[in-house]
């Protein structure tokens, strides 16, 4: 599974009240929580170096953080964009989640997980043209789209609400968070 070369942004949705009590939402619609939403209304004042293409998770808690980060701008639907099913373990504590590498019984598999998010990422990619693909979705995806650049994928969530550049460097692929100071070339060498 390879992606495009080419950099990307990958934003993860505000807080919701799942993320606050430690509880696994996987599929499960979780809120955003006061802090959630001002959160991402502060995503609306970040300053992007270049022009961004807007897409996003088709669960509401990613839809409405990046409705309130952008809101002069219409994010596109990407079904695949979706967070992991966990089956079983959805709604219990996330000191229960079993590894991330594993099946979890009537949930989606971590390689049928991959394969789906490097297909999502690639197409928006596509669909960005010559704009900074900005994807609002999930801890999940984020750890995918990691584990797709030869990043860490086992160690922390990232962190809601803040914006994470992947660029491509000499042998590999870079993750960092996008700053007004961020390097971002769009066209190939």
């Amino acid at each position: 599974m390879i992606l495009p070369k080419r950099p990307f942004c990958l934003i993860r949705h505000g807080q919701t009240g799942a993320n606050r009590d430690g509880i696994i939402a996987g599929r499960t619609e979780a809120r955003l929580t006061d802090r959630g939403r001002d959160a991402a209304r502060a995503l609306a004042d970040h300053p992007w170096p270049c022009p961004v293409a807007l897409f996003t998770s088709p669960q509401d808690r990613a839809r409405e953080t990046a409705s309130l980060a952008f809101p002069s701008q219409t994010a596109r639907v990407v079904e695949d964009l979706r967070e992991r099913d966990w089956g079983i373990f959805e709604g219990r504590p996330v000191a229960e989640l079993p590894p991330r590498t594993s099946t979890p019984e009537g949930g989606e598999s971590w390689h049928d997980m991959l394969a789906r998010i490097a297909a999502a990422l690639g197409g928006c990619m596509v669909m960005a043209g010559d704009a900074l693909p900005v994807i609002v979705a999930h801890s999940g995806v984020i750890r995918a789209a990691r584990a797709l650049t030869g990043q860490d994928f086992t160690g922390p969530s990232a962190p809601n609400t803040t914006p994470l550049l992947y660029t491509v460097v000499s042998g590999g692929w870079r993750e960092q968070p996008l700053t007004a100071s961020s390097q971002v070339r769009l066209q190939p060498a």
